[in-house]
């Protein structure tokens, strides 16, 4: 299936329903009926129908989804089926942070290398990815076909690195530099901004 006919939001439910289904394969579960994956989702099993709908005819009426078939498809939809190579930039204490984190390539995910303005201050850091000068990083993303980035960098050096991924074929960029990021309608970014989900957080806190 072409991943363009499925919209953004739905993307991102099917990632959700996606961790939903891997756990329940590691606890032997072979079928889920749309009402217990819609609750472990957090979304309603009508919104759980519609998404899986792009699939087709999906389940069985009164015995469910087979959830490893509903996991592959997913997995395949979202282009799982390999490890995604990824690159950050700026391995500073959140990129440093990030690169520890072991949870990416179980999720698909490999981060290939880093690049920094000082790499060798990052290296200090014990980091085990490859850190390298930021002026390699345009020949890297074309020579490897690197398609997707974190951006961990300040924010008035935010645009500038963006405008270099697009232009070195980078199609998805994780920012998180408080800052909206101007790009072609063809490469898609997803801001994450600690402090504003932090403000949207201390509303409900009395």
């Amino acid at each position: 299936m072409d991943k363009v006919d499925i919209p953004k939001k739905a993307i991102y439910r099917l990632s959700i329903y996606y961790r939903c289904l891997q756990r329940l394969k590691e606890n032997g579960v072979e079928t889920v009926s749309s009402t217990a994956l819609a609750r472990a989702a957090g979304v309603k099993p009508s919104q759980l129908r519609k998404d899986l709908a792009y699939f087709g005819q999906f389940g069985t009426r009164g015995l469910g989804y087979p959830v490893d078939l509903l996991a592959t498809t997913i997995r395949e939809t979202l282009g799982r089926e390999r490890l995604q190579p990824v690159v950050l930039i700026g391995a500073g204490n959140l990129g440093s942070a990030l690169l520890r984190y072991q949870g990416f390539q179980k999720e698909g995910f490999e981060v290939v290398a880093a690049f920094d303005s000082a790499p060798d201050a990052a290296r200090a850091r014990g980091i085990s990815v490859p850190v390298h000068a930021d002026t390699e990083l345009d020949d890297f993303l074309v020579k490897h076909g690197i398609k997707l980035a974190i951006l961990c960098i300040p924010v008035e050096f935010a645009q500038a690195t963006a405008n270099r991924l697009v232009a070195a074929g980078v199609q998805g960029i994780l920012n998180f530099s408080p800052i909206l990021l101007e790009v072609p309608a063809d490469v898609t970014v997803n801001n994450v901004d600690l402090a504003l989900e932090l403000e949207h957080l201390s509303y409900f806190i009395r």
